[in-house]
């Protein structure tokens, strides 16, 4: 499910990650040669990504609960 950032901060190893709109957050890591992402290394970067989207598997797995539930009832 698409979800806006609406900001970033790091977990407790120092890992940036991305506060998206329904309160969940995502890794958005800068570890090449798997993950080339240099824009989070900055803040003018990081501010750049404001308000552009990223899946949220946990809204997706919030979902996918509730629709079992509501088949279960």
């Amino acid at each position: 499910m698409k979800r806006k950032i609406v900001g970033f901060n790091q977990d407790d190893e120092s890992h940036w990650r991305a506060e998206l709109v329904c309160g969940h957050y995502q890794h958005v890591r800068h570890d090449p040669p798997l993950t080339t992402r240099q824009w989070v290394l900055t803040e003018e970067g990081r501010a750049s990504r404001i308000g552009l989207e990223l899946d949220c598997k946990r809204c997706d797995e919030d979902e996918v609960t509730s629709q079992v539930s509501e088949e279960r009832a």
